[in-house]
């Protein structure tokens, strides 16, 4: 049973990481295109997003 709760956490903090780069991505560029390349990234972008700001 632990093993299940791990995975949930887990899948839900990548998703969470996408959506957080996209809705960043969204309102710093206004642009589709760049969300969705953005929301590749998830994670990545977001922490490149908060060293540079």
């Amino acid at each position: 049973m632990g093993a299940i709760r791990q995975r949930s956490v887990t899948s839900g903090g990548i998703g969470f990481g996408v959506v957080l780069a996209i809705v960043i991505s969204w309102t710093v560029n206004k642009s589709i295109l760049w969300a969705i390349i953005h929301g590749f990234f998830g994670w990545f972008y977001v922490i490149y997003y908060l060293l540079q700001y």
